[in-house]
């Protein structure tokens, strides 16, 4: 069976990544490396932890020793790299945080792929999977492309652009196989409730303030999580060695009228008179570094690979509502962290 690396498959969009190779691959062997952090959550994979090709590995990228014997024990044929910081208000707060996971870590897994591949690379690829931040902010018009140059402005997106420069490195010193993605805001189920659409779905289920950065003019492209997996299952088999690929949701939404589209549909969803919600917000100090706009050009994975997403935000946010209203306990449990506290009993001392 060809053996799969998958890291920080317990958190929002590599669950759902680890979720769809393991279902669609019966032929795969899934390895899930995850450091349960706090956004890294194993409930978001009960569905599929007992399936015979799936097996959950609990580590820190960052232990260098640690990574190397992994490989060294299962020779991974392919690697999928989600983990990562990935907040950016916390990259603000705890810079070296991010500088460690997504830079440290990323190149202990170049170093690890390169020492088990030993120059043989055949049937062997290093996919790392990044960020549209690292290119900026946009003004009123034009895109990201592939070929836009970095210009990152958190030190989120600044240790995600150094880790895109390390893997190219690899790929062009050592020759190591690699392909890149680059991706757009992503929504849907399991998100973690510090990103903006499972935060206000439950602070509008508690009538609690929903704070917005300065005037809410801020842009983003928004791309349904399923429609990301797809996109990096495609990738992962059809790119091209040494390729980039933008995926976006050609979804622009300015973050008032995208948080007001969420007020309405609660308000419909829980039975409240329309316009109860948008009396929540609270307009708050703007973030430091906070980027206009994004916007993904995604027209390279869609002519060359054929991948296209599926949902439109007005759909894909009223199927996210429902979910987060139909789990609720999901929700209240990893609010009140009651799951870290099981995986520090659980894996003590592992």
């Amino acid at each position: 069976m060809k053996k799969i690396l998958i890291t920080g498959g317990a958190g929002f969009i590599g669950s759902h990544v680890v979720r769809l190779f393991v279902n669609r691959y019966s032929d795969y062997q899934i390895f899930n490396l995850d450091n349960l952090t706090y956004a890294g959550n194993l409930n978001n994979l009960s569905d599929i932890e007992h399936a015979e090709n799936y097996t959950f590995v609990k580590g820190d990228i960052v232990d260098a020793s640690f990574v190397n014997n992994l490989f060294s024990q299962h020779q991974f044929d392919g690697v999928i790299h989600l983990a990562a910081e990935s907040h950016v208000d916390r990259s603000i707060t705890n810079p070296l945080d991010f500088v460690f996971t997504n830079v440290v870590g990323t190149v202990n897994l170049l170093n690890a792929a390169k020492e088990a591949w030993k120059g043989n690379f055949d049937g062997k690829l290093f996919y790392h999977v990044s960020t549209d931040e690292v290119y900026g902010s946009l003004d009123n018009g034009g895109f990201f492309t592939e070929e836009t140059p970095y210009d990152p402005q958190s030190p989120y997106s600044a240790s995600k652009a150094s880790s895109d420069h390390f893997v190219r490195a690899y790929h062009n010193t050592y020759k190591l196989p690699v392909v890149i993605s680059n991706c757009s805001n992503n929504y849907g189920q399991n998100q973690f409730p510090e990103k903006l659409i499972p935060l206000f779905i439950n602070n509008i289920r508690h009538n609690k303030a929903l704070p917005v950065y300065g005037k809410g003019e801020n842009v983003r492209d928004w791309l349904y999580v399923v429609d990301h997996a797809r996109a990096i299952d495609v990738v992962f088999h059809k790119g091209e060695n040494g390729e980039t690929y933008n995926i976006g949701g050609f979804n622009e939404w300015q973050n008032i009228e995208l948080i007001k589209v969420i007020c309405k549909v609660m308000d419909k969803k829980l039975g409240r008179e329309e316009g109860t919600s948008e009396k929540l917000i609270s307009y708050v100090t703007d973030r430091a570094g906070h980027d206009l706009r994004y916007a993904i050009d995604a027209n390279k994975i869609m002519n060359e690979l054929g991948w296209r997403p599926s949902l439109q935000f007005e759909e894909g946010i009223e199927i996210t509502i429902d979910w987060y209203l139909n789990n609720q306990d999901w929700l209240d449990n990893v609010t009140s962290g009651a799951y870290q506290n099981y995986y520090q009993n659980q894996y003590a001392g592992k």
